[in-house]
């Protein structure tokens, strides 16, 4: 048995020791570095993303009493008295697909288990990108009003890491907001809210077709048929979608499509009441869009809410307080107070 063991070992221990040629040994060599190379690069991916949502980096702003002042008179014309004292408010980075992404968190300075709103800029790239004012004059309203607000700049803009892609993976950057409020400490994260404007809308379409953790939404003058938009404007697609969005040349139909939330309404989270607000008008967003949205959510049997403002502009500039109001009155109605959905079947005397 002690022979038969000793003659196993040999026949496969002595060729590795001299008789394997020195080329077989390199080329098993590189495939175990090979195999241990992707290993390490697939869950040293996978420990990345895990972070997405991670503040890698914040600076909250201070505010000078002239600041203070010029803030408060500014958000009075909207018919809000602003106390800046009782705000947070932050530029922050954050993780993305492993990206450095730029953004703003604004929150009460005081409370627990608070809700909290996405906010989803619109223009693409520095046109119309957050700034500090923006952050205190139209996020602060949110925050003084109890929410804890979290907004992104997208991938690529204001210092960030990656390139934006006018509504491809940069919608990451605004789900990848959804476990930045998981984890903060003050938010009840079991009441999410999204708000989006022009561009911001549908980006805000397009992350409702991939989660169900928000509660209630809200689209302002947003864009729900690039098809439109790109006919009417042809300098959109010139300018925005052809620099920006990835094989624009080979695949400019399938992209269009994706970026038209008009021809996919049955892919939006059912849960997700959605207010819709537009002017008639709007110079650049087609009224018509909004209507053929909302005519595509009523044949989906999505819970929504139109209105639309006679003679409004893009920024419904004329309605400031009304809008206001009516985004405020929805956001808490469906997220902060969790309010049911309702029932869309007939009903009534």
């Amino acid at each position: 048995m002690s022979q038969d063991r000793e003659t196993f070992r040999g026949a496969f221990a002595a060729p590795l020791r001299s008789d394997i040629p020195a080329v077989f040994s390199m080329v098993v060599h590189r495939i175990a570095c090979g195999v241990l190379t992707a290993l390490v690069a697939l869950f040293g991916a996978a420990s990345v993303h895990a972070q997405d949502g991670a503040i890698v980096a914040r600076d909250t702003l201070a505010f000078t009493p002239d600041q203070k002042q010029y803030f408060t008179e500014r958000v009075r014309l909207r018919g809000v008295e602003l106390d800046l004292d009782h705000l947070i408010v932050q530029r922050i980075t954050y993780l993305s697909d492993g990206l450095r992404v730029k953004g703003y968190l604004v929150e009460p300075a005081t409370g627990d288990s608070l809700p909290a709103v996405i906010f989803n800029r619109g223009g693409n790239r520095d046109y119309t990108a957050l700034s500090d004012t923006f952050a205190v004059v139209r996020l602060g309203v949110l925050a003084q009003h109890g929410y804890v607000v979290a907004a992104s700049q997208y991938r690529g803009n204001k210092g960030g890491e990656g390139r934006e892609e006018f509504g491809g993976t940069d919608v990451n950057d605004v789900l990848n907001l959804i476990p930045l409020l998981d984890s903060h400490p003050r938010v009840d994260a079991s009441r999410l809210g999204m708000y989006g404007w022009s561009r911001g809308g549908m980006m805000t379409y397009l992350a409702l077709a991939r989660t169900g953790r928000i509660r209630g939404a809200v689209v302002g003058s947003g864009m729900a048929d690039a098809f439109d938009m790109v006919t009417r404007r042809p300098e959109m697609e010139k300018d925005v979608f052809a620099e920006l969005v990835p094989n624009w040349a080979t695949d400019r139909e399938a992209a269009l499509v994706a970026r038209s939330a008009v021809r996919w309404p049955e892919k939006l989270n059912k849960t997700t009441p959605i207010l819709v607000l537009h002017g008639s008008a709007d110079l650049r967003v087609n009224p018509r869009e909004a209507l053929e949205m909302v005519d595509a959510l009523y044949k989906a049997h999505h819970p929504f809410r139109f209105i639309m403002f006679e003679g409004g502009d893009h920024a419904l500039s004329e309605f400031r307080p009304e809008v206001d109001r009516a985004v405020t009155e929805w956001l808490d109605r469906y997220v902060r107070d969790k309010a049911p959905l309702p029932n869309l079947e007939p009903h009534g005397p």
